[in-house]
């Protein structure tokens, strides 16, 4: 499988699994309606397990264009392979958003809060506060980013259970640090599901808070820099 094939069809499922399991907490009808947070940090955590563990031994399993930026920039991954896997990222996301939409689709007509049809797609704040906001994906991204700066590395490799430390720290992450922004820590999985919200023929939709939708972009790949230069001051010789 090709670079872009992988990470293509790995942010499919990340998205898919991910964005499927908070359609089945909010929208109407749904068997898992009103089931919590606790469902939602689950269904994205496995949805992360499943992404890597299908396309990890392809592409490395980025699946998250603030990952890619990072190991860049911290000389794991050559310059000129980002964009690759930048594209794939965003269309995969997109792929998967559609295909959420597609399978709950007759929960939209159900439900009458046109927030809880945006929450499927993207992210919001609980409060907003842009600055609180942008540090709130900073930190879950930096934290993101540590796990796995180490986590490739050659010392602490993990053999045939790569994707479960990200996936628990996806986990940890959302029970932790979810609550105040929904904690996207990925561009694309914000970005692209947003932007299908907008396009799509949702049945009373609201609009697709674009306001809002450079939070869940800037803020991890700031939290995913800041990750490479606490790494390499930890991993700097004395």
């Amino acid at each position: 499988m090709s670079v872009f094939a992988a990470e293509f069809l790995g942010t499919m499922l990340l998205i898919l699994l991910g964005n499927g399991a908070v359609a089945n907490v909010v929208l109407e009808r749904t068997k898992g309606n009103n089931s919590g947070l606790i469902v939602i940090a689950c269904g994205w955590a496995l949805a992360v397990f499943i992404g890597i563990a299908t396309v990890g031994q392809y592409s490395g399993a980025h699946l998250n264009p603030a990952v890619t930026i990072g190991l860049a920039a911290a000389g794991k991954l050559a310059p000129e392979r980002i964009v690759i896997y930048l594209i794939a990222q965003c269309a995969g996301a997109a792929l998967g958003a559609t295909l959420v939409w597609i399978h709950y689709r007759s929960h939209f007509p159900e439900t009458a809060d046109a927030d809880a049809k945006l929450a499927v797609f993207c992210t919001a704040p609980a409060i907003r506060h842009t600055l609180n906001n942008v540090l709130s994906e900073i930190i879950g991204t930096a934290v993101l980013m540590l796990v796995v700066l180490y986590k490739v590395s050659p010392d602490s490799g993990l053999g045939a259970v790569d994707a479960l430390p990200v996936a628990l720290t996806v986990l940890a992450i959302g029970l932790s640090l979810g609550g105040t922004t929904g904690y996207a820590i990925n561009p694309a999985r914000d970005l692209m599901p947003r932007l299908m919200h907008q396009l799509l023929p949702i049945s009373g939709k609201r609009d697709s808070d674009w306001s809002y939708a450079w939070i869940p972009v800037v803020g991890p790949i700031l939290g995913a820099l800041l990750a490479v230069v606490i790494f390499k001051n930890l991993s700097a010789s004395p």
